[in-house]
């Protein structure tokens, strides 16, 4: 884990006093956004495992697990250690685990909490088993399938028959179930894209299902989904646990996503933002702020100006964000201004901290546990 430096807020400190650039989280939004997950699967019976990969924080894990979720997600060992050692004592990790070093790390973290992983190859298995039989460990196992993705994941179907087999025939492993997650869903802009590509899904997991039970195999998890398609996995009377992680923040990239009524969908609010300053406005069409490359990710475009409509986020270098201010516009320098970020996940690996503010104070300092944490 990486060396904190001060964070740059103390509780009880005015939004204006809080330095730049920081993670900002809106309290109230966060909270309805938990509020409107749980509203949007009452009388289902789905289980909810949000992905920790967004907020790499255990304390927004436990306020997850306190409204009803089982446990979370990761995707790395390492970030599975952070959330063990911050008290969250269910642990997936959605990928797979491949190397003596993190398999022994996994097998033996599996002696404090319950820890489950992914496999799509038979060598990963045996090594996997290997592990868990010289930490003393029993270790429930996911086989993951390709449905669409097209990353990890053996092909549907009875391709996936000989891993479980293998698994089950293995002394420290347990056959859980099947890990389905369609990622390439999440950001189709239209419903009607979003709702093929996860009924293709779901027909591949499926099929997968009746080619395993057809050789005596019951896969009891079923699991996979995200923000921008859960509701589709919750209906499917195919998946039942489901692993949504952006809705607590949102992003820019998210809110692109339209609804049947062609306008952005809204079912959960922005919560997460970049606070910065501006540090320069040298010309009357161009301001600068102390938030770039290494403030923010960029991989799915530029961050959002929130607040100012004459403003846009122009292009960022390593320290710099250069802002097109339109005439009109008031900006001046030393003003603080919330950016939208792109991408919620990486934007959130780039901080120690997250400042949570209600209304115009700092309620909340939480630390980024599991920030770097990706090996």
């Amino acid at each position: 884990m990486s060396t904190r430096l001060a964070p740059p807020a103390r509780q009880g400190m005015t939004l204006a006093e809080v330095d730049t650039p920081a993670l900002l989280l809106d309290l109230d939004a966060f909270e309805r956004n938990l509020d409107r997950l749980d509203q949007s699967l009452v009388d289902t019976r789905i289980r909810v495992r949000p992905h920790a990969k967004s907020h790499k924080c255990p304390e927004i894990a436990l306020r997850q697990m306190a409204r009803g979720a089982i446990g979370v997600c990761c995707q790395k060992v390492s970030e599975a250690e952070a959330m063990v050692e911050g008290g969250v004592m269910n642990v997936l990790v959605s990928n797979e685990v491949v190397g003596p070093s993190k398999l022994a790390r996994l097998a033996g973290l599996a002696k404090r909490a319950r820890v489950s992983v992914c496999v799509d190859n038979e060598q990963n298995i045996g090594d996997l088993d290997n592990a868990a039989r010289v930490a003393g460990t029993k270790i429930d196992v996911l086989i993951e399938v390709n449905v669409g993705a097209n990353r990890c994941g053996v092909e549907p179907g009875e391709p996936c028959v000989p891993l479980a087999q293998r698994i089950a025939a293995t002394k420290h492993l347990r056959f859980a179930g099947l890990h389905a997650y369609q990622g390439a869903a999440q950001h189709a802009r239209t419903p009607i894209e979003r709702r093929a590509a996860i009924a293709r899904a779901v027909q591949l997991v499926q099929t997968t299902i009746e080619a395993l039970q057809a050789h005596g195999l019951k896969p009891e998890i079923i699991t996979g989904a995200g923000t921008g398609t859960y509701p589709l996995e919750a209906a499917s009377g195919v998946y039942n646990e489901i692993q949504p992680g952006s809705y607590i923040f949102m992003d820019a990239d998210y809110n692109r996503n339209l609804g049947d009524d062609g306008k952005p969908v809204r079912n959960f609010e922005q919560s997460l933002y970049v606070w910065a300053t501006v540090m320069s406005h040298a010309t009357a069409e161009r301001a600068v702020v102390d938030a770039g490359l290494k403030a923010l990710s960029v991989d799915s475009g530029m961050p959002l100006v929130a607040d100012l409509p004459g403003v846009e986020f122009l292009k960022a270098s390593d320290e710099h964000g250069v802002l097109k201010v339109r005439q009109g516009s008031r900006l001046t320098v030393g003003d603080k201004i919330r950016l939208v970020p792109g991408h919620c996940d990486p934007t959130v690996n780039l901080y120690d901290w997250i400042v949570g503010v209600r209304g115009d104070k700092v309620e909340s300092v939480w630390p980024v546990t599991a920030r770097g944490a990706f090996y």
